[in-house]
């Protein structure tokens, strides 16, 4: 999607905590709508004490009802994807807040400027993905044919595969894909996350029932832990999710470190979701 104006950041945002401070306490200026999403999407400019910066604010009463996520709201499970992605320290979600806005609460999140020249998606001719690429399924292409819809064997979108694995992502479309000229890659729109039912839908399938990295399961062993019943992560996410999507959340950790691979297509369901892009 794409911003109706550049806004420039100004002030010191050297870290997730300066900048979480400036999106929970700025004033919010709304700049325009991302007329292209399905909810209330809202380009904003937020300013505190000299500091700037561009950010998306998605208002609670410009949410549609979900029959498949009837508790909660989108905006809050936003805002325990970035809790999670955080605790991690793969900081895979831009800083994300709750606050009250122009139009009631609702999530506010970091405007990330997306590199176009970075490719993590592709369409390949052949039944192979080719060397650095993962194969997700055949496509169909114009003029009735088909063709091998890939995504890049990189380390980032790993992380990424397995964060979404922990959340239940029931979204994962290549247009939330965010990557950077400085590097990193951001994944945004969670608010279809943590149900308690698996509803796992991603493109990242290239990985599935592979072992994990042993970076993830040292991640995912100490998430075991920080998820425990009195640790401050778990009391920050029980202002978020339920009491259910929280027990399922640990299970789902849980259930990774024990088996040590990536999860697999269930079967139940569609695996990628519609539109993939």
């Amino acid at each position: 999607m794409s911003a109706p104006e550049r806004i420039p950041p100004r002030g010191s945002l050297t870290d997730d905590s300066a900048v979480c401070e400036l999106l929970a306490e700025g004033e919010l200026t709304v700049r325009g709508r991302i007329r292209e999403a399905s909810n209330a999407v809202l380009y904003c400019a937020v300013e505190l004490d000299g500091r700037s910066a561009a950010c998306v604010y998605k208002p609670v009463a410009g949410e549609r009802p979900l029959w498949d996520f009837p508790d909660g709201n989108l905006a809050r499970r936003e805002v325990a994807a970035y809790e999670i992605s955080r605790a991690t320290g793969w900081d895979l979600v831009p800083p994300t807040v709750l606050r009250d806005g122009p139009y009631g609460e609702g999530m506010c999140q970091l405007w990330i400027e997306a590199d176009p020249a970075q490719e993590l998606l592709a369409l390949v001719e052949g039944e192979e993905p080719g060397e650095g690429w993962k194969a997700i399924g055949f496509a169909e292409v114009a003029g009735g044919g088909a063709a091998l819809l890939v995504h890049a064997d990189d380390q980032r979108l790993r992380r990424l595969a397995v964060l979404d694995a922990m959340i239940n992502n029931a979204d994962r479309k290549g247009g939330h894909l965010l990557p950077t000229v400085d590097g990193r890659l951001y994944a945004i729109d969670h608010g279809v996350t943590f149900n308690a039912e698996d509803k796992l839908r991603t493109l990242l399938w290239g990985w599935a029932a592979e072992p994990l990295t042993e970076e993830a399961l040292a991640v995912l062993s100490r998430l075991v832990e920080d998820l425990g019943g009195g640790g401050a992560l778990a009391a920050r996410l029980a202002d978020l999710i339920t009491a259910e999507e929280l027990d399922a959340l640990r299970e789902r950790v849980g259930a990774l470190v024990r088996t040590g691979r990536h999860p697999e297509p269930s079967g139940a369901w569609p695996a990628i979701p519609w539109p993939p892009v």
